[in-house]
Order: structure tokens, then sequence, then C-alpha cells
């Protein structure tokens, strides 16, 4: 086993101060840093220039030999996926399905020069799809009337439909880049992964309910709103008799295939040069098919229709829309951005390079303004599709922009081919992707064992997400998890430590058998920053950690003064040689006085006394005082990252009181930031002084087991041994490391430690 030795002082923070002279830093102000922030010169506008515009960085390093034929081979291979998803994602979104191409397009256009990940695939995502679905739905529904908004006059449903997705997703894109430019990057961190994992578990849910009526071909109008899942699901069945057979039929066979051939491109990824594509293999085949056999006319089949050629003209966004959909706007910049960081994250830890979130932001949000003017939806990051880019040897973002000309390809040349395409083939090729967000309900089990709390914030965000619907139900998952941590932070898990034997080690005294604590003395620890509203809990636990209510004793030992004096005043107590006795017989009524209550939570005051009470013997007239065995207290701080003005009060209280009744507290480990706080906020006085805080815990146990020492007669308890500062004495019967005992006595005191 290796060894250490460490011989040096016994350090208080004073004494540690007093002889390492601190470097003094100068902290910036305000009016500083609001200056540096303005000052421009050649450097800052290069680094301005190449943090807004990150594609040229990348672009004065791309290898042309190394890189540019995998960049034409995942270009290519994403814009063929890119294309079935844009249709199939129209559909979530409730818009014509060609609306996804231009999802497909424009944001791609504009990340590519904004964007900091080299290998996402930028373009619809099926949960942005349902929740601009659900927005579309409510102001355009199917089954009546659209709500009244100014420029909807004049125009078709679809027209209006898509009025309102291209509105609320540039609403979307002004938050995005409002966010960016305030460096709020960082809000993405409230979603936890466990959070993230239940919402897109539930929306997964969604776009499967929301896929039924496509695969078994019914007309179903689309609902949004709390518990529109389950009025859904009650229309889907009420009609089930009306199945379309050749749909189900198609839709059965698609899901078969492509479930198989994903499985064998999993199982042999390392094999296969590239992914079999095979969505577009049987997209291919089903336009085939439907187009030779005539499925719209023969088989009542709905298919996807016309696809005009090329791009419409630009569209102005609706300022009364945006007033109607703020509130569902604001949770889909969030959720977009949050799983396009997420992915983002994984591919830069992946190949070593540095992503922004800030600049994925602004990136986002400008892809998704200029996306919206020329009519596309909510744009974020496909998870299937960026790991088709990246797996078929994408390096960078040129694959991305490759992608997008083949989607370009598409609109303006052969979109025309895919008009005999059957939705429910799209609605298949929709459900099968659902697999990796529907097989996370295999968390929670896992999640069940290992961390209760985290598992009730993944269900409750799922159910709730089911129920009320996506944009309700991120906002009570959220609110359930910022409680977690609020609970885990107010309701930390103290302990009492104690020293394992043969070592300056302590630990909780309830999970280790060979462990030694010192007679009277107390070591208690809280894991948390200490607040306002935790500090009442700190407390209670400490009284429960020393096994008395020190406010209590100090009443109660007050309330004996007062007996005493009235008994010395009336003649009934004499001082004699053995100290105060009683001198009449017959039981003696405790003090009851409470004219003056604020005077019992004052230190004992013995002026008028012939003598000191010794409170640890017994009393005369049958005085009844609580006893109190501990000496010494030790808070470990250790954990405590930070103080509030309600806990330095609440903090003081507790400690004057511990004091008043003549127990020795002792402060270690504390953070250099909170004593410079204690000393700024004039927490020191006569009664809590500075000497209390130590270095370490285990200079605070010397120190006390210097000033109140125990007996040499302890038995050995463990493989140690202990040399003293002038190695003259090795004493094998101390139970503590570095303990000097009193007849060694050390000057100063040093120690040195040693395992056999």
């Amino acid at each position: 086993m290796k060894q250490y030795a460490v011989t040096r002082p016994l350090y208080s923070e004073d004494a540690f101060a007093d002889e390492h002279e601190k470097i003094h830093r100068h902290h910036k102000t305000v009016r500083h840093h609001v200056k540096q922030y303005f000052t421009c010169d050649l450097k800052r506008a290069k680094n301005a220039a190449l943090s807004l515009l990150p594609f040229i960085g990348w672009m004065r390093i791309y290898q042309l030999k190394e890189w540019l034929l995998s960049d034409i081979v995942s270009g290519v291979s994403t814009g063929l996926v890119a294309v079935l998803q844009g249709l199939a994602y129209s559909l979530l979104a409730s818009l014509p399905p060609w609306y996804g191409l231009f999802t497909a397009f424009f944001p791609v256009i504009i990340y590519f020069f904004l964007g900091t990940s080299r290998h996402i695939s930028v373009g619809a995502f099926p949960v942005l799809s349902l929740m601009v679905g659900a927005v579309v739905t409510r102001l355009v529904p199917d089954g009546g009337p659209p709500v009244n908004i100014t420029g909807f006059e004049g125009l078709t449903s679809d027209e209006q439909r898509v009025m309102v997705a291209a509105s609320v997703t540039f609403l979307m894109g002004i938050m995005q880049l409002a966010m960016g430019l305030l460096q709020v990057g960082f809000i993405v961190m409230y979603l936890s992964d466990t959070l993230v994992s239940g919402f897109t578990t539930a929306a997964a849910v969604h776009i499967l309910v929301s896929q039924l009526k496509f695969v078994l071909g019914l007309v179903v109008p689309g609902l949004s709103g709390p518990l529109s899942i389950v009025y859904t699901l009650e229309k889907i069945f009420v009609q089930i008799e009306k199945t379309n057979v050749c749909d189900l039929v198609t839709s059965i066979l698609i899901m078969v295939v492509v479930f198989i051939v994903k499985e064998i491109n999993d199982r042999y990824k390392a094999k296969l040069p590239v992914p079999i594509p095979i969505e577009v293999i049987m997209t291919v085949i089903a336009c085939g098919v439907s187009y030779a056999f005539n499925f719209q006319v023969n088989y009542e089949v709905d298919v996807v229709g016309r696809i005009p050629v090329g791009y419409e003209s630009p569209l102005a966004p609706n300022m009364q829309i945006f007033g109607q959909t703020a509130v569902e706007a604001f949770p889909m910049a969030i959720v977009g951005f949050a799983v396009a960081f997420s992915v983002a994250k994984v591919y830069s830890v992946k190949h070593d390079y540095i992503i922004d979130g800030n600049q994925e932001l602004i990136a986002f949000g400008a892809s998704n303004i200029i996306g919206a003017a020329f009519k596309s939806f909510a744009a974020s990051t496909a998870l299937s599709r960026s790991a088709v880019q990246e797996s078929t040897g994408g390096k960078t973002q040129i694959a991305g922009l490759l992608s997008a000309l083949i989607v370009m390809v598409v609109t303006l040349a052969i979109g025309f081919l895919l008009e005999p395409l059957p939705k429910s083939v799209l609605g298949a090729v929709v459900i099968v992707n659902l697999k990796g967000m529907l097989m996370q309900i295999r968390e929670v089990p896992y999640l069940w064992r290992r961390d209760r709390p985290d598992c009730v914030v993944w269900l409750v965000t799922c159910l709730a997400s089911i129920l009320l619907g996506l944009d309700l139900g991120l906002a009570v998952g959220l609110g359930i998890e910022l409680l977690t941590v609020v609970f885990r932070a107010q309701f930390p898990r103290c302990s009492v430590l104690a020293n394992i034997t043969g070592t300056d080690i302590y630990k909780d005294c309830k999970d280790y058998m060979s462990i030694y604590e010192p007679e009277g003395v107390k070591i208690f620890r809280i894991p948390s920053p200490i607040f306002f509203a935790n500090i009442d809990f700190f407390r209670g636990k400490l009284v429960e950690a020393v096994g008395f209510n020190p406010l209590r004793v100090l009443r109660k030992r007050n309330k004996a003064l007062r007996t005493i004096r009235k008994l010395l005043k009336k003649g009934k107590l004499q001082m004699t040689s053995k100290g105060l006795m009683l001198t009449s017989s017959g039981p003696i009524e405790e003090s009851e006085d409470e004219s003056n209550m604020e005077d019992l939570d004052q230190p004992t005051d013995f002026k008028d006394l012939p003598v000191q009470v010794n409170w640890k013997s017994e009393l005369p007239a049958y005085i009844q005082v609580p006893r109190v065995d501990v000496h010494s207290l030790i808070l470990d701080f250790s954990a405590v990252s930070f103080l509030d003005i309600s806990a330095l009060k609440g903090l003081k209280a507790a400690l004057k009181e511990l004091i008043r009744v003549e127990v020795e507290v002792y402060i270690v480990a504390c953070d250099a930031y909170i004593l410079e706080k204690l000393h700024s906020c004039k927490f020191f006085d006569d009664e809590v002084k500075s000497s209390m805080f130590f270095l370490t815990l285990h200079d605070a146990m010397l120190h006390i087991l210097e000033k109140h020492p125990i007996s040499c007669s302890k038995p050995y308890l463990g493989p140690h041994r202990f040399i003293h500062r002038n190695l003259s004495h090795s004493c094998e019967s101390c139970c503590l490391t570095g303990y000097n005992n009193s007849h060694y006595p050390w000057q100063p005191m040093q120690w040195c430690v040693k395992f056999a």
C-alpha cells in the first residue's frame, strides 16, 4: 500500500492567514466591463467576425482532397432523407407536404454561414412540427371557421394555415435571435436530460397518434389543447370500421421492411460503407406502385397530390397572429434550440471542436426568421437525419449545403414524381423513426432504482405533456424539475461524522465500523448552501445532532440562577465549605417570573453569586437543569458554497446559543468567499470570533484534543503509528492521527502522519 507523510503546523484560518500572504486581486468594476465591451480594435473586430460567421474558421482549414468526396456522399444521402422527412413532417404541422421541402432548404443555407456545428442536419424536427401543427389547428381548425384574424380574407384554408405556421416560426426565430444577442444560451441548462427524455417520449406518443389517421386512411380533424390526444383517439376508434385496407396494408409493409433494414444498419454499421437508405428506396417503390395501380382512384388512397414547381413569393408575418401565438412560440424556441444544441454537443465532443451556444441561438433564430419569410415552418435538427449526415462521412456543413441543393432540385425539377406517393407511406416512415424516442421509456426502471426525484420529473413531464399538450407539459415538467432542485437544497442529507481509525479522514458515523468519536465532541456536516429556505432545517438538524436544544438549556440555566438568587436573598441558601446548602426543608418552586423573558436568552451571569455554578454537578434546592455532555462542536462547511443574509443571521443566532451554554464551536473548510462575506457583514463580535475557523477538520480536532486531553489508555484500534514533532516518542495507544497526548506536549503544535 502506498504511504504518505505530512508534517506541518496546526492551522486555524487566522494562523494560516498570518503565515501565508494572499495575493490582492483587483476586481473589475461595472464601468470597466462596459468600457471593455464597447472598446473596438483590429483583433476584437476579427474575433467578432469569426464568431458571427463561423464558417470562415473551418473553411480556412478545409482539406479539399480528404474531405470533399466524403461531404459529397454525405450531402447526397442526407438530401434524399431530407426530402422524404420534409414531406412527412409537413403532415405533422398540418400543412401541405411540399412546404416541408422549403424547411429543408432555406434554414440549411442560413445555418451554413452562421452555425458552429459541422455535423448536424438542419430542417424539420417532428416534435417542433407537431407543436406548429397544434397552433395551426387551433387557429384554423379542420371542422370549423378560423379565428377572426385580419389577413385571412380571401385566402384558402391551406393558405391560412401556411400564414399561421410562417408567422409563429418568425416569432420563434425572433425569440431565439434575441436570446442569442443577449447571451442567454445558458437557459438550455435548465432542461435536464431527464426532462428532455420525458418530454420527447410524450411528443413521440402525440406524433404516433397523429399519424394513425394516415395509416388507417381515416378523416380525423386535427385537435389541440389539453386532452386533445384522448379526443383524437376517440374519433379514430369511433370510425375504425371505415379503415382503408390498402392504406393499412401499405403502412404495415413499409414499417416492417424499414424497421428490419434499420436494425441491419445498426448491427452492421461497422461493415457497411454507408447506411442503406431504406426510407428513400421504399418511397420510390411506393410511388411507382401507387402510380401503376392508380391507388388514388381505385382504392381511394389519399396521396401527396400536386407539388408546385419552384418557390413561392415571400410572405410578411401577421402581427395579429404574433399576439395569438406568443405563449406557444416561446417553448418552441426553447425546445428547438435545446434539441439541436444537445445533438451538436455530442458530435462536437466526438470530432473535437467547439460549439458556441449563443451563436447557435443566433444561427437558428436567423434561419427561422428568413425561412418563415419564404413560408417554411419551424426548423431545428432531426436526430436520424443528423446521424445520416455524420455516419456517411460528412466533415463540414458543405454536406448540409449539398443536401439543400438536392432538395432544390426536387423542388424545381422532379417534385412531380412524388405526387402519387400515398400519405400513409409518409405516416409509416414517421412512426418507424419514433422508435428511438419511444424506447426512452426503458429509462424509467433505472431512474426509479437510482434517483427517484429524477424519475418523478420524467414521469410527470411525460404524463403532463401527453394529457395537457406539449407546451403546458413542458412548463409543468420544468416546474417539477425546479421544485426537486429546491427540495434537495432545502432538505439536504445532513450527517454526523467520526474519525476513521488511524487516519485523518472523517466519514458518516453510520456508514463505518472502525470509527473513533472523542467523548464530548460532535462533528456536523451540511452538504448544501445555507440560505433563507433551509436555515431553519439546518438549525433543527443541528439540535438533533448535539442531542439538546441550546436555547432551552440556556433559559433553564438562567431560570435556575434566578431561583438561586431569590433563595439567597431570602436566606434559604447559604454558602458553606461544601458550596451552597439549603437551610430549610420543603419543596422549592422554580422561579416563574415572566417579567423579563428576554433576559433568559442572554449569557449566564454569575456576578451576584458567591460561587460559579458547575452545571454538570448536582444543583442545590433540587433545581433541575438539562445536562450538556458536549463540550465541542465542529461544523464542516466544505460543501457550503454560499450563505445569504438570512442564513448569516440564523447561523450567528445558533452559534451564540451554543457558546452561551459553554459549547465551543469550530467551523472548518470554509470557502474563502464566505469568510470574506462574514467579515464584510460584521459577523464577528465578542462571542462569535474569527478564531473558531480552522483550515481542515483534522486541525480543529487536534486543537480540541489539546484543550480537552483524553486518557492514553484507549485500546489500539487500527494499523497506525503516531510520530511526534521531535520523533522521540511513539504513541500506539492514541486513537487519532497526530493527537498530542498531554504528557508529551508539542511546542509549537505540529503533527506528522505515517501509515503502516
